[in-house]
């Protein structure tokens, strides 16, 4: 095809959106809040990554090392804990810090502390407390950790990371879901568009046919309006997208000790992607327009 051929298409094209201009609109909105939905969707489930690393971090076994353990016995802890595939990290407290910050935090009872003391017996056990990469098999490696010869015992919160990891479970799937709805609706709503473009202008491409027009020659400038369409839909959300974000992480940023709590730190910055969240909107949108003129344009132009 020729540059002056490709290039009159693409007027054609762009031309169609400001003719069929109810249609056109009806089309960017669509698409507008959809991508806006799957931007701000996409953004929100990162921070809740996020969020739920943070709180995993906090989820940590407590292994707790028998009184009369020898400092072989210790070591030998030390590496089983350290070799074990679902330690991420590990401290180790000694009895004797136990103790001192018993003491530190507990100044009401100086005399019982001090009896402890006078007879140098610490009841505080050695300690290591383990931070695991998988919260989901916490029990599994609590129980892995339990079978070392001198751990006394192990303490874990079971019940809260199994629900940590079902809430994570469910959230996943109500996104993927959204996705594929938004996708879906978004295609479907082109599809109609385009398809009521081409039934108006029915006759008027039926003489184009007539006159030696290829199909490829009369479907393009219908290919180029829905990416057009799809471009600036992008622009539009990326835009919503940006003033909605910043207010949302503007108000937990008001009150950010109190949300620290909850493991909302380290929260993305639009800013930090904003180039990229641009980007994936134009060529979502423009991918999703071309699809629903080519699915229009294959079943119900008849040239």
């Amino acid at each position: 095809m020729r540059m002056s051929n490709f290039s009159y298409l693409v007027k054609r094209g762009v031309g169609s959106v400001f003719r069929n201009a109810m249609m056109s609109f009806a089309s960017f909105c669509v698409l507008l809040v959809s991508l806006f939905l799957v931007s701000v969707s996409c953004l929100l489930a990162y921070d809740l990554g996020v969020v739920f690393a943070n709180i995993e971090e906090k989820n940590e076994i407590d292994v707790f090392v028998q009184g009369s353990v020898t400092q072989e016995q210790l070591t030998h802890i030390t590496d089983a804990i350290n070799i074990n595939t679902n330690t991420d990290r590990f401290i180790f407290y000694s009895k004797d810090e136990a103790w001192a910050d018993q003491q530190a935090s507990n100044p009401e009872f100086t005399e019982v502390f001090d009896q402890f003391n006078a007879i140098e017996e610490n009841p505080m056990p050695h300690t290591f407390r383990v931070t695991v990469k998988d919260i989901s098999i916490i029990s599994q490696t609590a129980d892995e950790f339990a079978t070392i010869e001198g751990v006394e015992k192990v303490a874990a919160p079971y019940d809260f990371a199994s629900a940590l990891v079902d809430i994570r479970s469910t959230l996943t799937a109500i996104g993927i879901t959204l996705l594929v709805v938004l996708i879906l609706t978004s295609i479907i709503i082109i599809y109609n568009s385009i398809r009521s473009s081409v039934f108006t202008r029915q006759k008027e491409l039926n003489i184009m046919k007539v006159v030696g027009a290829t199909n490829a020659f009369v479907k393009i400038p219908f290919f180029i309006e829905g990416m057009f369409i799809g471009i600036a839909a992008g622009v539009a959300s990326w835009f919503i997208t940006k003033l909605t974000y910043d207010a949302i992480v503007g108000l937990f940023q008001s009150n950010f000790e109190i949300w620290q709590i909850f493991g909302m730190v380290d929260i993305m910055s639009f800013d930090s992607v904003t180039w990229i969240v641009l980007a994936a909107n134009c060529v979502l949108g423009a991918l999703l327009g071309a699809i629903g003129t080519v699915i229009s344009t294959a079943k119900y132009l008849k040239v």
